[in-house]
């Protein structure tokens, strides 16, 4: 790219706006690097109600080249298309048409991705290139954007504001983003929510949390944990650069894969004592032999309070 910034529009769908307050809750210096390098056109927070008319008109007859087109939200069409009406075309229209226009499309969030929460009970709702885990969406499994590239999935619920923020950056500098097999940059989503974890030695000696909310104990094996199955790197760039779900006693649900939101999210389901969903790429066998072990021999240390606050 070059040295001028990049006219970025920013379009809700059907949505909570969880990923607007996250992006607002950005940390300095990243805010500031990406004001120096965007022109915010558009932001339904942020901007004037009637800009985006004005907006949306000007970069469809060329007055105004379109970098970036950000969704948040996922996209009902058809007759569940009941969002909002521009110079006559729906929300689905309007994705259509603008992510035509667009260098880059980038789905922000789990419904902008999946569908998610809106497409649960409803079949014409979905995310821009999936529904769920199958391909296609509202702009179809071969979409590609001017750029080449498929849309940029930025899964989460809400997304972390340094993922979104970072391939924003990449795109404004012209780096290569490698995305997974879900379209998602891989330098946020090669990882597990579960590497980089502090309980990690709990895990591995399979000691339990007892409750929620402590310091101790991992929480895969009693409240539901999907650290071990979920591509975040929540453990690695904290929130709010202090913190994670885990780091604060609290298991991860997995708000940045396909099924999300799941039934009984902070409950391990088990079969004949053992958990019914092993971790990626854990053996049936392999876990069996391994977890006996582990527990008879796990270290004392890690069976007591790490702040014992009668010393």
């Amino acid at each position: 790219m070059n040295s001028e910034k990049l006219n970025l529009l920013w379009l809700h769908g059907l949505t909570c706006c969880g990923n607007t307050q996250s992006f607002l809750c950005a940390e300095e210096p990243l805010l500031s690097s990406f004001l120096r390098k965007v022109n915010l056109i558009y932001h339904p927070a942020i901007s004037e109600e009637e800009e985006l008319e004005v907006k949306v008109r000007a970069i469809l007859n060329g007055d105004i080249k379109l970098d970036v087109l950000v969704l948040e939200g996922a996209v009902p069409k058809g007759e569940s298309d009941k969002t909002y009406k521009l110079d006559g075309m729906s929300l689905s229209e309007l994705v259509l048409k603008l992510s035509s226009l667009a260098d880059y499309t980038v789905a922000l969030g789990n419904c902008a991705v999946y569908g998610n929460i809106p497409a649960l009970k409803e079949k014409n709702v979905s995310g821009l290139q999936y529904r769920f885990k199958e391909k296609g969406g509202i702009l179809g499994k071969d979409f590609r954007s001017k750029s080449g590239m498929p849309v940029i999935n930025i899964s989460g619920c809400p997304a972390h504001p340094e993922w979104f923020i970072g391939v924003i950056l990449s795109i404004a500098s012209g780096k290569r983003i490698l995305l997974d097999s879900y379209g998602r940059p891989k330098e946020f989503y090669a990882y597990y929510t579960h590497d980089g974890c502090m309980r990690n030695q709990y895990y591995e000696w399979k000691v339990e949390a007892e409750s929620m909310g402590t310091k101790e104990g991992c929480l895969f094996y009693n409240f539901g944990c999907r650290g071990p199955m979920t591509k975040s790197s929540c453990n690695r760039i904290l929130w709010n650069g202090v913190s994670s779900k885990t780091r604060s006693g609290q298991p991860c649900f997995g708000c940045t894969e396909f099924d999300f939101p799941r039934a009984n999210l902070w409950e391990t389901k088990y079969n004949m004592g053992i958990p019914a969903e092993l971790p990626e790429g854990v053996s049936l066998r392999g876990y069996i032999m391994v977890s006996g072990i582990a527990k008879t021999f796990a270290p004392d240390r890690l069976k007591r309070r790490l702040i014992d606050e009668g010393e």
